[in-house]
């Protein structure tokens, strides 16, 4: 079945610009966008640009409308939606659990989140619905989602654009580029992984040495 699912090349060959700005809008406004391929889309994006497929003059500021007009939708919906959200059930087209791990990410970072946010895949779904519950005001909101939407969808469309532009035969080794590309996306997730897990193994040791057990009387 997986290889009956269309490439990024031709999804974007088919849907052109109006397909991916629906793709970025869908990612970063719509709670069901979060398993979309933001990123590798992106920087696949800049290799036809590269090509003279796509005119990089007018895919940047395009995505970059998509993603800006995608967190302002996510933000409506988290302060219309309010905390009813948190109590959804999970399921295959709402992970709660995602929602739940941004939250706690927020309230550890606050409105730098949003622009952190943008880098890391789920998250991107989640930060600005976060950012409506919690009431953020909106002014403050707008500024780091248009200051995050820009230096996301820049960043990744000119890298590929300037690796199509540097290295001749780039893009018959795409792969190669999507999989850096998307290991550079998760590094944050894993970087708070691994940290939580020597937190915890600090806890269990410090719990064994003499003197943190329970006394008996």
């Amino acid at each position: 079945m997986l290889d009956q699912l269309p490439t990024l090349e031709e999804i974007i060959t088919w849907g052109g610009y109006i397909g991916l700005f629906a793709i970025v809008f869908s990612e970063t406004g719509l709670l069901v966008g979060f398993f979309l391929p933001g990123d590798s889309l992106l920087v696949t994006a800049g290799l036809f640009a590269a090509r003279g497929q796509l005119d990089i003059r007018i895919l940047v500021p395009l995505l970059c409308m998509a993603a800006i007009f995608g967190n302002t939708s996510g933000y409506l919906i988290g302060r219309k939606a309010g905390q009813a959200l948190f109590n959804q059930p999970q399921s295959r087209w709402f992970r709660r659990d995602h929602l739940i791990k941004t939250h706690e990410f927020y309230e550890k970072y606050g409105g730098i989140t949003i622009v952190l946010a943008q880098f890391m895949p789920f998250a991107r779904t989640f930060a600005p619905v976060v950012a409506g519950v919690a009431e953020m005001k909106y002014r403050r909101f707008a500024s780091f989602n248009i200051g995050g939407a820009i230096l996301w969808i820049s960043s990744m469309t000119l890298l590929g654009y300037f690796l199509g532009r540097s290295i001749p035969g780039i893009e018959k080794r795409i792969e190669y580029v999507i999989a850096i590309v998307i290991f550079i996306s998760v590094l944050p997730l894993l970087y708070k992984y691994v940290r939580h897990r020597m937190a915890k193994r600090r806890e269990r040791a410090a719990e064994k040495l003499p003197g943190n057990g329970t006394a008996s009387s």
